[in-house]
């Protein structure tokens, strides 16, 4: 079988156009594939390389080996029915979660390391990757869910998977923040619940989606406790953020002044991994938010200090700083320069390095 006939096979037996298929990747990974670029592989007049195998492997529930190897093609279809793809991925699932309520699954020190793991790897891997890993963590988890710790951990990789959605998906994101905060509220540990809806709020309000959750989820923090931690300031900036947009500037410019004595108080150590907000990541998010107010002379300081001290190990971020220029050149009437700076920037990033925000802000700038 070649492999034009695989790649159609397996979209058809989830049921997706060659447009979807497409829409799936460009989704998972920041890119740009059309529905004609599908069509020209699955006809055999082209073949996907190396980035899109990996891709199409992830999107499509598939063992990266089977696209690879002609010999595993060959007998891939006969061996799991092709309609039976999603089955036999479910079917994996069910055995797992089953397994970890018979055998006890996890210990809660066992969660705790898995979750700090993922803390780090969110920053470096794609969506999809973390999206398909987590998903399996959550299985084995909602089994396991007999003492406040586990409900912690839940809520915190509930969260980490809404991540993994576009915020613009008004349906899948946010319903999985509203149930991380319910998971949290069910830890009865406040820092959890506010770390929570804190993380929620300035993943939404960073990313220009769903405003109306950013804040509720923002206040439900505020209103929980005023303590300086990490929850609290990315809940501030999720509001600050959230108003800069809806073209509150002085309520913006204020929570942002709010922010800061906050981080002066609980920002952290810790440089790489998605529970923590140093110096730099605390200047990506103001970097951003200047640049939509129109503050260019503090969003370029912004960026300046955030570069200072990025890892050269999380070229994403860097991504990120580029995309704010590009989108204040945008501002300024320069929407064609802006735009070509932007676009720079993720020609500049290796395509698997891409994220789901990353895609967004590319289309705010062109917007």
């Amino acid at each position: 079988m070649d492999i034009g006939e695989l790649i159609r096979e397996l979209r058809s037996s989830h049921g997706w156009s060659q447009a979807r298929l497409a829409d799936e990747i460009n989704a998972a990974y920041g890119t740009t594939l059309t529905r004609e670029y599908i069509a020209r592989w699955e006809r055999g007049k082209c073949a996907p390389g190396g980035f899109y195998l990996a891709s199409l492997s992830s999107v499509l529930d598939v063992p990266l080996a089977v696209l690879e190897d002609p010999m595993l093609r060959r007998t891939f279809l006969t061996d799991v029915a092709g309609t039976a793809i999603a089955p036999a991925v479910a079917s994996d699932l069910l055995a797992r979660g089953f397994a970890a309520r018979l055998a006890g699954g996890p210990s809660e020190e066992e969660w705790e390391a898995k979750l700090a793991a993922y803390g780090s790897d969110y920053m470096s891997m794609g969506a999809a990757d973390i999206q398909r890993r987590v998903a399996g963590e959550l299985v084995v988890v909602q089994q396991q869910l007999d003492t406040p710790r586990l409900w912690s951990a839940a809520a915190r990789l509930m969260t980490l998977y809404a991540k993994t959605f576009p915020g613009s998906d008004g349906a899948a994101a946010v319903r999985w923040y509203r149930m991380a905060a319910t998971a949290a509220d069910q830890s009865g540990d406040p820092d959890v619940r506010v770390w929570v809806r804190g993380r929620a709020a300035i993943a939404l309000g960073y990313e220009g989606a769903s405003l109306g959750v950013a804040d509720v989820l923002a206040d439900q923090a505020l209103a929980l406790s005023d303590r300086p931690s990490l929850g609290l300031l990315n809940a501030v900036y999720g509001k600050a953020h959230a108003a800069a947009l809806r073209g509150d500037r002085a309520g913006a410019l204020a929570l942002d002044a709010r922010g800061r004595r906050i981080f002066d108080t609980a920002g952290s150590y810790e440089q790489t991994s998605d529970y923590a907000v140093p110096w730099w990541r605390l200047n990506v998010f103001r970097s951003l938010l200047l640049a939509r107010l129109g503050e260019e002379r503090a969003a370029v300081d912004a960026q300046d200090q955030a570069l200072a001290e990025l890892p050269a190990t999380l070229p994403r971020f860097a991504t990120h700083l580029e995309l704010h220029r590009g989108l204040m050149l945008a501002r300024s009437g320069d929407k064609a320069g802006g735009i070509a700076h932007a676009a720079a920037a993720m020609d500049a990033l290796p395509p698997e390095k891409h994220s789901l925000t990353l895609r967004m802000l590319v289309n705010e700038i062109q917007a």
